[in-house]
Parts: C-alpha cells; sequence; structure tokens
C-alpha cells in the first residue's frame, strides 16, 4: 500500500479541538454510509455479540523545559535515565535543558527517541505535578495554544481508564460512558477489556512511501487467557466481535496469529490483511497518511473509506481525536 493511497483533503475547521455531546456516529454498512447516534448504536449491537475495549490509562508525561521546549517522557531505563522525544537539532550531547520542580535533563544519546539523564531522579508523583497529558500536536495547533486546558484531564482518558501506561488515549473509547457499558451489559452485549498502551508510534509519521517498508514501533499488551477464551467461543458460535478502536483491533489480530497474550506487537495492518477476529470496526477519523487509517482501509478498502470520508466531510462530521466516531460494518 502507498502513502500516497492515504492522502485526502479536509476543511482544517473540522479539526476537534473538544468534545461534543452527544456525538455523531457516521455508520457504514454495506459500503453505503449514514447518520445514527451512540444510542442507537448501543441498541444496534446485537445481544451474545462481544466489545472489546482497551483499559489503558494515559500517563501525564509532557513537560515543557524552561525554554518552551516540550519534551515527552517514553521509557524508563533506570533511575536516572529515560528514552525521550523532544526537537534535538540544535542540541549537542552533554547538553542541559532546565525542567520545572528544579530538574535538570542533560541529552546523553541523539535519535527517535533521544536518552537522557535527569538530575534528581524523577517520579511519577513529579509527573503529577509538572506534567501534561500528551495531547496530539494537530489539537495544539488547531486550538493556538501548546498547554493544555483543565478540561483535557477528563476529556483525554476514557471513562473505565485503569491500567496507566500509554501516550495516547484510545480516542474512540471516548465517545462512551459507563451508563454505555451497562446499558450494553443489561442487554446481553459481553464487553470484554484488554490493554494495550499506545506508544511512540502514535506521535511519528510513517516513514516510507510503501508500508511495507515501514517500521512500526512495538506497543506493549496483555489479554487475560479467560477474556481471549471466551472471544474465540462466541466467535466460532456465530457471534460478532466488536472492536473499540484500533488499538483493540491491533491486539486481537496480534494474538490471533502468534497466539501470545501478554508482549509486544508491531503489527500494520492495511490492505490486503486478514481479519482473523474483528467483524465489527468503531473508530474515530484518522489523520491522512497515518496507519490507522491503513488499518481502517484493510479493514473494507481504501475505495470505501475515501467514499465514506468524503461524506462525512460533506456534512461537516469532527475529525480526528476529540472528534466523531465512525463504525464500519464488514
Amino acid at each position: 500500500m502507498k502513502l500516497s493511497d492515504l492522502r485526502y483533503d479536509f476543511p482544517e475547521e473540522l479539526i476537534a479541538t473538544s468534545p461534543v455531546r452527544p456525538t455523531r456516529v457516521m455508520w457504514v454498512e454495506g459500503g453505503m454510509p449514514s447518520e445514527i447516534s451512540v444510542a442507537e448504536l448501543v441498541e444496534k449491537i446485537p445481544a451474545g455479540d462481544i466489545l472489546v475495549i482497551n483499559n489503558t490509562k494515559v500517563l501525564k508525561r509532557r513537560v515543557f523545559a524552561e525554554n518552551e521546549t516540550e519534551v515527552l517522557f517514553l521509557d524508563k531505563i533506570d533511575d536516572s535515565h529515560w528514552k525521550v522525544l523532544f526537537p534535538s537539532k540544535k542540541i549537542k550531547i552533554g547538553d542541559e535543558l532546565k525542567l520545572p520542580n528544579g530538574f535538570v535533563m542533560t541529552l546523553t544519546e541523539k535519535g527517535r527517541p533521544q536518552t537522557v539523564k535527569v538530575t534528581p531522579a524523577i517520579s511519577e508523583n513529579d509527573f503529577a505535578s509538572m506534567a501534561e497529558l500528551p495531547l496530539p500536536p494537530y489539537i495544539q495547533k488547531a486550538r493556538g495554544e501548546r498547554h493544555n486546558v483543565t478540561a483535557d484531564e477528563s476529556w483525554y482518558q476514557t471513562a473505565w481508564a485503569e491500567i496507566p501506561g500509554s501516550m495516547a488515549a484510545p480516542t474512540a473509547s471516548l465517545h462512551f460512558s459507563l451508563q454505555d457499558i451497562e446499558k450494553l451489559k443489561s442487554r446481553g452485549v459481553k464487553v470484554v477489556e484488554l490493554t494495550l498502551h499506545v506508544g511512540l508510534g502514535t506521535f511519528l509519521p510513517v516513514s516510507a512511501d510503501d508500508l511495507d517498508n515501514h517500521e512500526m514501533h512495538s506497543e506493549n499488551y496483555e489479554i487475560s487467557e479467560a477474556a481471549w477464551n471466551e472471544i474465540k467461543k462466541e466467535k466460532s458460535g456465530g457471534k460478532k466481535v466488536w472492536s473499540l478502536g484500533t488499538t483493540t483491533t491491533r491486539v486481537l489480530e496480534s494474538v490471533a496469529r502468534t497466539g501470545v497474550l501478554f508482549g509486544s506487537t508491531d503489527i500494520l495492518l492495511q490492505e490486503g490483511s486478514e481479519f482473523k477476529i474483528v467483524d465489527r470496526l468503531l473508530t474515530n477519523f484518522h489523520q491522512p497518511e497515518s496507519t490507522l487509517l491503513a488499518l481502517v482501509s484493510g479493514f473494507v478498502g481504501l475505495q470505501t473509506v475515501k467514499k465514506c470520508y468524503q461524506w462525512a466531510i460533506a456534512k461537516k462530521f469532527r475529525l480526528f481525536s476529540y472528534g466523531d466516531l465512525s463504525v464500519w460494518i464488514n
């Protein structure tokens, strides 16, 4: 699949800078889009089917240095060293950046990501007091403001966020409340949880003109044996698996291929990929030239995605992380 296949045009004003409720839902069945509400969507999921959700929790790891340089703290190496992502083109090995609360960060290795030393040692409690949630840069750009607003603390976490470790929210889940989940359960829909912590790959652009040559960064995941067995049992009995988001989809399709319930995945799903588990995909509208858009194209076909995106843009659906929802019936 070529990167150019994943290009499309959209008005900048459709980039959502905050959630709007009720969410609009683009329902795509038989390749044809229509609009429904979240309440109607909840009623459309049949009893006995399985809805799979991601219970990851977004970490507050975006720190502004003294000169307003943004540093995203990714992975802890030891008490003093971290893998980070920040604009380091003009910074040399050994250069220091002053962080809030008296911390000093020293660049020790360049690359993507970079390696830094932080003194004194920094902890999660320190991040809680001085860091922000890592909102996508396009939201900052559309707002004209690099810092988070107070409401992002709740807007950018799912209602069931539980396991800390993610660098971004599984945004398809932001459209649903705990009451929606309880309503589904009361109707006989089986709700199954897994964990995938969104990692560095979310923040880096596709690196090759041909997606077959793109290096996906791996992300950690876990699904219990009981949950996986229930999914397999119900699917073999003819029930449908509804995947809430690209993150859950990547886990389900990874486990279907490897049988490994705990570990990391660098799976890249695109046009031509076989979806072994997922029957129904619920996901946001994704940026052009992204692996997330490639995944949706792999699920229903590139031309269907392009046609439906054109329809949604003409109808002024709101786009990306804080935008509206799409549901794809395969």
